[in-house]
């Protein structure tokens, strides 16, 4: 019979930028800060929904190698959290939202079977460094400040 090791306790480091991205028509296939193309990842976010619960969702997102950003549509994300909660938790539908780091996809299998706790799943997350915002600025002709 296999032992089960426990749970890795000590935090762990920020890793990645992040950008929540509130533009619908914008999908930001070149870095909003270094003008390269993304690429499309695959990452475990861990999301805390108020009041006090955590969820962790396997999501692709966009991707800058070059700043380490991780760019995720907001209307996209937002749509994730209310099928997952018209499923689960009907009454925190609309609550507020705080997008915590990464994980690891073992623990986020462990997170999403139960088999960890809110505590221990926050330990085994990689926060995030920054949290950065951009504003687009349209296209044409402005007169000279």
């Amino acid at each position: 019979m296999k032992r089960q090791e426990p749970f890795q306790t000590k935090q762990k480091e920020a890793r990645h930028y992040f950008f929540l991205n509130p533009y619908d028509d914008m999908a930001f296939t070149v870095c909003p800060k270094c003008e390269v193309k993304t690429k499309i990842r695959k990452y475990c976010l861990l999301i805390h929904i108020e009041p006090r619960h955590l969820l962790s969702l396997n999501k692709s997102c966009r991707y800058c190698p070059r700043c380490d950003l991780i760019i995720v549509k907001k209307a996209d994300l937002e749509r994730l959290l209310v099928a997952f909660c018209e499923q689960n938790v009907p009454d925190i539908i609309g609550n507020e939202y705080f997008v915590y780091g990464t994980m690891d996809r073992k623990d986020c299998k462990n997170v999403k079977t139960g088999k960890m706790n809110a505590q221990d799943a926050i330990k085994c997350s990689y926060p995030f460094k920054d949290i950065w915002m951009f504003e687009v600025v349209p296209g044409g002709w402005y007169p000279e400040k």
